[in-house]
């Protein structure tokens, strides 16, 4: 398998062509200066497909089985993909305690039928595929064995962008040969502009990524935005620049074809059933807008629709797991709450009987994002904020109540937040306490030895050591129903019965009603 180099050259190094627009402006004002827009050179444009691995993730709960995987992935590896997302990310603990899989396994299964492709990871960075920290002992085994199984392609990222909490893992994966795509978590406050994200590329860069990500979680790359900052990237940096923009907010589509202008690389997609609302645009829609154009991702367009009925099919047997939340939600421009994150507070809410406050606190999460730095609202700083937000609701005053999450955070556990935080709602968090300056993996002892020894007497196995440090109880559990035969996923409810194919099929019982017409009661009976 080829690896890309490092810089992409373009095909062709003609200028593109120049659009120039100008605003419209109002009675008594200067005129604006004509807004041009100038074609990146001719190249093609490279696509990852994530359905595997975030596409059902944003829009089926991650609860996708293997089964299902390996049903497409002979073809998906026939297709051309640059590469093919279908790991990490909440995958891993999703496999250990709802499907009763063994994600390793998953891997390998995935690997051994798409030998020609190149497999890709979503890492966060320090946490991994969890949900706090890991000390570097498990990040470097944790690398090491993905590798091993299968990974080609580990994309990193940080939910503060906090490179430090991103260089073990990505010097793990430059010693394992294999490729590094530090990715940089977008959005939008007084503390973040496209200066200081072209800052961090260039910090990644000298860190050793292969390729660049901008991760769009919440669809908040407004198109003129993408343009801007893919531009400023391409003068900035000599690595290929990647965008990973979900669909939440209904901009993703026009944004990516103005980061294609801009001189874009590379593009994530999902095939069409798990495309859209809070996934990715879809990849038979990029495939077929970009033909012909000197942008063409040279895919044939008619290898994508088998696949994707494959998928549409596979994706009725998950129906219990669609979200009230999987469409375009515009409101996201506002709240710059993302979709998931908002279906984690109405199910907080519901538990408490208090659905009722979901208002109340949707106008709380960006008070505390802004108390908090203005972090990103992404794994795991969304889950801080939108508790802490409910707390403050429920309890009827701000920070009556602090999460140990909350305090961790302000700490500095979680690392360097983007901005200044309020800094008497951390003293009230905190007290005495000190806030830390070091990487807050430096803090931390091995966890590897100590995790072998527990699980000793049920397994020796490196990737099962690996699970129980990550997941302790949960792979406990799994390695027990494992060993007593006993391992069977959660049931999936039957599917709902079957509409009628075409209109005459439907068979109408009698009706009865009464109409009455200036007064007069007329009994109609319809059968």
């Amino acid at each position: 398998m080829k690896k890309p180099q490092k810089n992409m050259k373009p095909e062709a190094s003609k200028r593109g062509p120049v659009v120039k627009t100008s605003s419209t402006r109002k009675a008594g004002t200067r005129r604006p200066a004509p807004l041009e827009i100038e074609a990146a050179p001719a190249k093609q444009v490279l696509l990852t497909d994530v359905a595997l691995r975030d596409g059902h993730q944003s829009l089926l709960a991650t609860r996708m089985r293997t089964e299902d995987m390996l049903e497409v992935a002979d073809r998906l590896d026939k297709v051309g993909f640059w590469s093919l997302e279908v790991w990490g990310g909440a995958t891993f603990d999703t496999c250990l305690r709802f499907l009763k899989e063994d994600p390793w396994e998953r891997l390998r299964a995935i690997k051994r039928v798409m030998p020609n492709t190149r497999l890709q990871m979503l890492l966060r960075g320090q946490n991994l595929v969890g949900y706090r920290h890991y000390p570097d002992d498990v990040v470097n085994a944790f690398v090491e064995r993905a590798s091993a199984n299968g990974v080609d392609v580990f994309r990193i990222f940080d939910a503060l962008n906090d490179i430090r909490n991103m260089e073990a893992s990505i010097a793990a994966v430059r010693r394992s040969n294999k490729h590094v795509e530090a990715a940089i978590c977008y959005t939008t406050s007084p503390v973040h502009s496209i200066d200081r994200f072209i800052d961090l590329a260039r910090r990644l860069e000298d860190l050793g990524t292969d390729t660049l990500c901008i991760k769009d979680m919440a669809g908040l790359l407004a198109p003129m935005d993408a343009y801007t900052l893919i531009r400023g990237l391409k003068a900035a940096v000599r690595v290929p620049i990647h965008l990973h923009s979900h669909y939440t907010s209904g901009m993703a589509s026009t944004s990516a074809l103005m980061a294609i202008l801009g001189g874009l690389d590379m593009l994530d997609t999902a095939l069409s059933p798990l495309s859209g609302g809070t996934s990715h645009p879809p990849t038979e829609t990029f495939v077929a807008l970009l033909r012909g154009t000197p942008y063409d991702t040279r895919l044939d367009l008619q290898t994508l629709p088998p696949i994707a009925e494959v998928l549409r099919m596979a994706r009725k047997k998950y129906h219990q797991f669609e979200s009230d939340f999987a469409g375009v939600d515009s409101e996201i421009l506002l709240s710059q709450i993302p979709g998931g994150m908002l279906s984690n507070l109405a199910a907080q809410l519901t538990e408490q009987n208090a659905l009722d406050k979901m208002k109340a606190v949707l106008e709380e999460v960006p008070r505390v994002r802004q108390d908090f730095g203005y972090p990103p609202l992404v794994t795991p700083t969304s889950q801080i904020v939108g508790t802490q937000a409910t707390l403050n609701v429920l309890t009827g005053e701000r920070y009556k109540v602090v999460t140990t999450e909350t305090k961790n955070y302000l700490q500095g556990l979680y690392g360097l937040p983007p901005g200044p935080v309020d800094e008497t709602i951390r003293r009230k968090a905190l007290g005495d306490e000190p806030v830390i300056a070091v990487r807050p993996a430096d803090l931390l002892e091995p966890e590897l030895p100590k995790a072998a020894r527990e699980v000793a007497d049920k397994t020796q196995n490196p990737e099962d050591v690996l699970s129980y440090a990550l997941f302790p109880t949960v792979a406990n559990d799994f390695f027990d129903e494992r060993a007593s035969g006993q391992l069977k996923p959660e049931p999936l409810a039957p599917l709902p019965p079957k509409g009628p194919a075409v209109a005459h099929e439907l068979k109408l019982a009698p009706l009865e009603f009464k109409v009455t017409v200036h007064g007069e009661s007329y009994h109609i009976k319809v059968s």
